[in-house]
Parts: C-alpha cells; structure tokens; sequence
C-alpha cells in the first residue's frame, strides 16, 4: 500500500526554524519521497516504510528538541503529481 503525508512540525520554542531543518533533512536521507514546502513537508512511499519513519523521526525530534506539535494528513493511495 502506498501512502501519501503531508507534515507539518511546529517546535513549541523560540528558535523553531533549526529543529524544522534538522527534521527534514533526517526524512530526506530514508530514501522515501520527501518535497519540502512553506508549511508542510509531503512524504510519499511504502505503508510500513513511511509509518515507521514517522514514528522514528517524530521520537528523535522529541528527544533531540523537547516539546513540538506535529500535524499529519495521511491518504492511501496517491503518488505525487508530477
């Protein structure tokens, strides 16, 4: 099954925009589909890929960062438009 997820990361500190860098460079080097934007990132790939990346990166920022809110728009079945 493939997914498609639109991410947006919202680090509850005054400097926010490094831990927002260092999260999408770490989703850039997994091998999924990763399009940074303004204000979300999109990620497409594999179901159990894409999940467990999230899951991974999300605990990192957690631990690397402290305290952000994550938002998460998840759909079966897409492939990015070209």
């Amino acid at each position: 099954m493939y997914l498609s997820v639109q991410l947006s990361c919202y680090p509850l500190k005054e400097e926010y925009k490094q831990p927002i860098k260092d999260l999408i460079a770490r989703l850039e080097q997994t091998g999924l589909e990763v399009y940074p934007g303004r204000m979300s990132t999109e990620i497409f790939g594999d179901y159990d890929e894409v999940m467990s990346t999230l899951s991974d990166t999300m605990k990192w920022s957690f631990e690397t960062y402290g305290k952000s809110v994550f938002v998460a728009k998840i759909m079966e079945g897409d492939r990015r438009p070209k």
